[in-house]
């Protein structure tokens, strides 16, 4: 799962969001290492819901224009809590590697 997917279903987990609120969630999450643009949101979002990991939960008028509302699917949940799983496995892995290097003493800062 690449990390803009990883980080839309993470912004869904929560709560329903409509695409502007995604951008800001994912910036948010990603510590603004992620920006989001539009059209690769909308893009994102629709082969999501393709694929059954996201659902619109409803839509509303606002101002003239119709703004909708995702959620994440029970099988995106699903997907999400497998991801981070890996993720967790992986981190545990670098960081004992990274302590093997470092004649066994994990002795590294992570960044705030």
């Amino acid at each position: 799962m690449q990390e803009p997917t990883f980080l839309i279903l993470t912004a869904l987990a929560a709560q329903p969001l409509h695409g502007y609120g995604v951008i800001q969630s994912v910036t948010e999450l990603s510590a603004g290492d992620v920006k989001l643009r539009p059209g690769t949101l909308y893009g994102a979002l629709d082969r999501l819901a393709e694929q059954g990991l996201i659902e619109v939960d409803h839509e509303e008028a606002v101002d003239g224009r119709l703004r909708r509302y995702y959620r994440l699917s029970d099988s995106g949940a699903s997907a999400l809590a497998t991801q981070v799983d890996r993720l967790r496995r992986h981190a545990s892995a670098a960081e004992a590697q990274l302590g093997k290097r470092l004649g066994g003493a994990l002795a590294f800062v992570v960044p705030a």
